[in-house]
C-alpha cells in the first residue's frame, strides 16, 4: 500500500492521512494566510526530490525569491530537481495596444494562465506539483461555472499524466465557494486560532479523502524552524501492549501500607489537596523509587520553577538533578502559554514510546488547565492520555490543588473519576499545631487502608505515622480527640520542610 502513497514529508501529517497522499490525484490544501500552506507544500516537494522525483512549484501569488527565502528561514534548501515556475501575466496583456474590445480581458488572462501552466508541466514532466494558489484562478474565472470547469480541466490534465498535485487555496476570494471540494480527491483544512492570552494555536483537519481511511477530527500543529510538525490526536485504543501487572511501591513502608501495598503497574494515581500539603513530594517519592529500581521516569512541570524544585527536593534527600544528569530522569518545565494539548500529549508519548519511561508525573492539572483556558475538551485529552499511559504499563501520577486550606474545599477541575487511585491530603489542627494527614479514598485495583495517617516532611524526607484511630473529624480540619490515652501524633521535634 505504501508504494501507492506519496509521503508529505510533514511529521505527523502522514499518520493522520493514513500514510500519505494517493499518487496520481489532486489534493486541496486550504487555510487562511499564515496557516502554513506554503511550508507544507515545500516539504511535500522536498520529500519527493529526496526520492529522486521531479517537483514543480507553480506560483501565481508569491515570487520565486519569496519562496526561496521562506524555505531558507526553515533551514530547507530546495534540491535541483525542484523547480519554481513564477507565473506572471503575459506582457501583451499589459500593453494597451493589444487589448481586445470584443473579448473580456479575463478570458484572455485565464486562457493564457492555463496555457503557461501546461507548458511548464510539459517541459519538466514532474511527478509532484504544487499550484499556488486557487484564489488567483477564481478571480480570473469571475463566475462559479467557469471556475469549476477550469479546475476540472486541470484535474483531468494532471490525472492523465499521473502527477500527484497539491493545490493551495488561501480562502481570500470566496471562502464559501466549495466547488473544488467536490472535484479534488482529498481536502486538508488548516486553521489558526488566537486565544486571549498566549501564542496562536494551529490545527489541521482532513475534511475528505476518497478511498482512504484517515484519522478524523482536529489535530494540533506548529510551524517551527525546519517546517511544520503535526501532533495527531491521541487515540488510546490504538496503543495496547502486554505487561505483567504487579504492585509498585514508593520505598516508604507506611505509605505503601496506606495504599494496600503500593499502586498497580499500569495505573494512574491522583494526589489531591490544598496548596503546600506536599502533593509533589508524595508523587516524587514514586519517581525516586522507580529510578532506584533502574527504570526511566519523566516529570512534566506546569507550575514550579525547575531550579527551585531541585533545591527543595535536595533538602529532603531526593537529588532530581543527579537523576537527570545520569540519564534516568527526564524533567521538563513547560511554557504553558506556548503549548497546545496535542503537543503536550506528543511530548509525553515521546518519553514513553522512545525513552521507555515507566513512571510519569504531571504536576499539576491546575496548571495544565489554566494554561489553555479556551480549550473546551481538556478532560477528554487527559482521558485519552491516561488510557494510553495505562496501556503502556506506565504508572502515572497527577496532582490537583484544591481551593482553600481547611474545611469544605473544592477542586477547579474534577478528574477523580479518571484516576485509578486517589490520595487525599489535608491540613488539620491538633494540640496547638497545624498538621497534615493523608488518606486513600479510592483504589480500583485492590484493597487499601481506610485509615488516616499523619505525615511530616523534613530533612529525612516524607515520614508517615501510625493511623490516627483516636481522632474524629481530621478531614474537616479541626478534629476531636476521642481516645482514652495520650494522642499518638508524630514527634514535633523534626523541623518541617
Amino acid at each position: 500500500m505504501s508504494e501507492l502513497l506519496a509521503k508529505t514529508g510533514v511529521v505527523g501529517l502522514d499518520e493522520i492521512l493514513g500514510g500519505g497522499l494517493s499518487k496520481g490525484h489532486v489534493f486541496l490544501l486550504e487555510g487562511n494566510p499564515g496557516t502554513g500552506k506554503t511550508t507544507i507544500a515545500l516539504q511535500f516537494l522536498i520529500d519527493g526530490a529526496l526520492k529522486g522525483e521531479q517537483g514543480l512549484y507553480i506560483t501565481l501569488s508569491e515570487t520565486e525569491k519569496e519562496l526561496r527565502d521562506g524555505a531558507a528561514s526553515h533551514g530547507m534548501a530546495l534540491p535541483d530537481n525542484v523547480e519554481i515556475f513564477e507565473l506572471v501575466p503575459p506582457e501583451s496583456l499589459l500593453d494597451a495596444d493589444h487589448q481586445q474590445s470584443l473579448l473580456y480581458s479575463s478570458d484572455l488572462e485565464l486562457g493564457e494562465t492555463t496555457k503557461l501552466i501546461f507548458d511548464a508541466f510539459e517541459r519538466l514532466n514532474p511527478v509532484r506539483v504544487v499550484l499556488d494558489s486557487l484564489s488567483e484562478i477564481r478571480l480570473l474565472a469571475q463566475s462559479s461555472l467557469r471556475y469549476r470547469r477550469q479546475i476540472l480541466a486541470l484535474k483531468h490534465y494532471f490525472a492523465r499524466r499521473g502527477a500527484t498535485v497539491l493545490v493551495l487555496d488561501d480562502l481570500t476570494s470566496d471562502a464559501q465557494d466549495k466547488a473544488v471540494h467536490s472535484i479534488v480527491h482529498g481536502v486538508i483544512h488548516l486553521e489558526e486560532l488566537s486565544p486571549d492570552y498566549g501564542a496562536e494555536r494551529r490545527r489541521v483537519r482532513i475534511i475528505k479523502y476518497r478511498g482512504q481511511s484517515y484519522r478524523g477530527g482536529y489535530h494540533d500543529f506548529i510551524i517551527k524552524t525546519g517546517g511544520v510538525a503535526v501532533f495527531p490526536r491521541l487515540r488510546a485504543i490504538e496503543h495496547r501492549t502486554s505487561f505483567t501487572r504487579e504492585q509498585i511501591g514508593s520505598g516508604i513502608v507506611e505509605l505503601d501500607a496506606l495504599l494496600g501495598g503500593g499502586v498497580e503497574k499500569g495505573s494512574s494515581t491522583l494526589v489531591i489537596g490544598p496548596a503546600g500539603t506536599g502533593k509533589s513530594i508524595f508523587s516524587l517519592a514514586f519517581i525516586a523509587a522507580a529510578v532506584r529500581r533502574g527504570e526511566k521516569a519523566a516529570v512534566f512541570l506546569f507550575d514550579e520553577e525547575l531550579g527551585l524544585l531541585f533545591n527543595r527536593m535536595r533538602g529532603i534527600g531526593i537529588d532530581l538533578e543527579r537523576m537527570r544528569d545520569d540519564g534516568n530522569l527526564h524533567i521538563e518545565q513547560l511554557d504553558a502559554a506556548e503549548l497546545s494539548p496535542g503537543e503536550f500529549a506528543s511530548r509525553v508519548r515521546e518519553r514513553v514510546d522512545y525513552a521507555n519511561a515507566k513512571t510519569v508525573l504531571i504536576d499539576s492539572i491546575n496548571g495544565y488547565q489554566a494554561s489553555m483556558p479556551q480549550e473546551n475538551a481538556l478532560i477528554l485529552h487527559m482521558h485519552e492520555l491516561l488510557q494510553y499511559l495505562n496501556r503502556q504499563g506506565a504508572n502515572t501520577f497527577l496532582t490537583v490543588a484544591q481551593h482553600g486550606l481547611v474545611g469544605d474545599m473544592k477542586a477547579p477541575v474534577d478528574v477523580t473519576y479518571l484516576a485509578d487511585t486517589v490520595v487525599l491530603l489535608r491540613y488539620f489542627e491538633a494540640i496547638g499545631r497545624v498538621r497534615r494527614a493523608a488518606s486513600v479514598i479510592k483504589k480500583r485495583t485492590g484493597p487499601h487502608e481506610e485509615t488516616i495517617r499523619e505525615y511530616k516532611i523534613g530533612k529525612g524526607g516524607l515520614v508517615l505515622g501510625a493511623p490516627l484511630s483516636d481522632f474524629q473529624g481530621v478531614l474537616r480540619g479541626v478534629p476531636t480527640y476521642v481516645g482514652g490515652g495520650v494522642p499518638l501524633l508524630l514527634d514535633g521535634s523534626d523541623t518541617d520542610s
